[in-house]
């Protein structure tokens, strides 16, 4: 069944920051994602929900080509980025600095906090000392990360909490200045104080960034998306603002899904 998703606040295609228009992709002989249409607006979170085996994480690697490293994979259809084509004329590495990805997994570097949120701006060419702090700070606050490790920049990050070290890792994404966050499941195993930090940070992040997350805690989607697409064995079964898919979902699945039969 094709699903059109409009998430756009208004019916002007010149608003979507990302639109993903009849998407199928496909593992060998596995078909993962199936016609999948969906625009979404800057400035707003998406939080997209699902079982196990929906096509979630697939759907997430898309959006920055990180799927193109799979040698099986095949595709159809376009995703348009500003109104351009991301596999025509648009380089992978620079899609990945605009289109920044967290992992459900924090994996620092083997260096100091510093120096990790440093190594994007440096391979980026930038050498200023003065303008690197700068950036260090900006990113560790917008992270909700900087009261706590202000002192002890030249700490090594491994040394951190796993909450911390999941935050450090977005401001280690945010050094880079992208347009686009991707997260994925980036508070699972994380404790609630944490969690609460990581969500409040989305909150902040997104009058500056679109962020689309995937969550299998529906809840969480609920709290923090300002819309919520319900993917479901690859399709898109619909998407809606979260208010209206926590309350009135056009869809039985849906229903079934929030409502904990199944899942």
């Amino acid at each position: 069944m094709e699903v059109v998703a409009e998430l756009a606040l208004q019916n002007n295609s010149m608003n979507n920051k990302i639109s993903v228009k009849n998407l199928n992709v496909f593992f060998g002989d596995k078909h993962v994602l199936k016609n999948i249409n969906l625009d979404i607006t800057p400035n707003k979170i998406l939080a997209v929900i699902g079982p196990a085996g929906s096509g979630k994480t697939t759907f997430l690697r898309c959006l920055n080509r990180l799927n193109d490293l799979d040698p099986e994979m095949k595709f159809t259809g376009e995703i348009l980025f500003d109104g351009k084509n991301i596999y025509q004329g648009i380089n992978p590495v620079e899609l990945r600095r605009r289109v920044g990805m967290i992992f459900a997994l924090p994996i620092p570097l083997p260096m100091s906090i510093f120096e990790n949120i440093v190594y994007g701006p440096k391979l980026a060419g930038i050498t200023n000392k003065k303008e690197l702090n700068g950036i260090v700070e900006k990113s560790l606050k917008d992270a909700f990360l900087w009261d706590e490790v202000k002192d002890r920049l030249n700490d090594p990050a491994m040394k951190l909490s796993g909450g911390q070290q999941q935050r450090l890792c977005i401001a280690r994404a945010l050094a880079l200045k992208p347009d686009i966050i991707l997260m994925d499941e980036p508070c699972s195993g994380l404790d609630p104080i944490s969690t609460a930090k990581i969500e409040e940070a989305m909150r902040q992040l997104k009058k500056e960034y679109m962020i689309i997350i995937v969550t299998n805690n529906t809840k969480q989607a609920a709290r923090v998306g300002d819309y919520t697409a319900f993917f479901l064995m690859g399709e898109l079964i619909e998407s809606n603002e979260t208010g209206k898919i926590f309350t009135s979902p056009n869809d039985k699945r849906t229903e079934d899904y929030i409502s904990g039969r199944f899942g």
